[in-house]
């Protein structure tokens, strides 16, 4: 039977010391932008060493990589466990559709990373890999309601999928926009709801 070993105290320190300097960079770039984000600030911000950053995570694109991997996964554990959800293809759009509301409201800071992710190739391509990930479940799940007449056949379920989550984000992004009157979450809820009976009933048959 294998041994598990639990973490030193040096190997609990680094750890922290590089979960601290991920979030103060996360904060940093939803306040300044991606583009203003350099280590000499983070390192003040965190209180470390510039040369702390580059043996916890890595220079200028490691860092802002880690930060969209961060919110990558914080996604992920919301869409996924609502996927996991039982019931009919629209059913589960709609638990998806909960689940993506309650990741924006109760992880504000992740959504806007992913919503308006870092200008960085790597970054980029993790936040795209993300879309992918989770549109092809929701593509999924409207191919499955097509097929059992549920959904509206003449619905291209790539293309449903593709522009349900780009109204989301639209959506959702009110909260916080600022050429918009921020939206609070109450009424944010009021507002989400109202999409989703809308959303529902434009994917049934007529």
């Amino acid at each position: 039977m294998t041994k598990i070993t639990s973490p030193t105290r040096t190997q609990r320190k680094a750890q922290a010391t590089r979960t601290a300097i991920i979030e103060h960079a996360e904060r940093f770039i939803l306040e300044h932008g991606a583009m203003a984000l350099t280590l000499e600030i983070v390192a003040e911000r965190a209180d470390v060493a510039v040369q702390t950053i580059y043996n916890r995570i890595g220079g200028r694109s490691a860092l802002l990589m880690a930060v969209a991997e961060k919110a990558f996964e914080e996604n992920k554990a919301y869409m996924d466990a609502a996927y996991r959800t039982a019931g009919t293809p629209l059913e589960r759009l709609e638990v998806a559709a909960r689940g993506y509301f309650r990741f924006a409201m109760e992880r504000p800071t992740a959504f806007r990373l992913l919503a308006d992710p870092p200008n960085d190739l790597e970054a980029l391509s993790r936040v795209s890999e993300l879309v992918r990930h989770q549109n092809s479940k929701m593509e999924a799940a409207i191919a499955d309601g097509i097929a059992d007449g549920s959904i509206d056949a003449g619905v291209d379920a790539h293309l449903a999928a593709l522009s349900l989550w780009a109204a989301a984000n639209g959506i959702l992004s009110l909260a916080w926009r600022a050429d918009s009157t921020p939206v609070d979450t109450h009424a944010m809820e009021r507002l989400w709801m109202q999409w989703m009976t809308i959303a529902i009933k434009g994917l049934q048959p007529a």
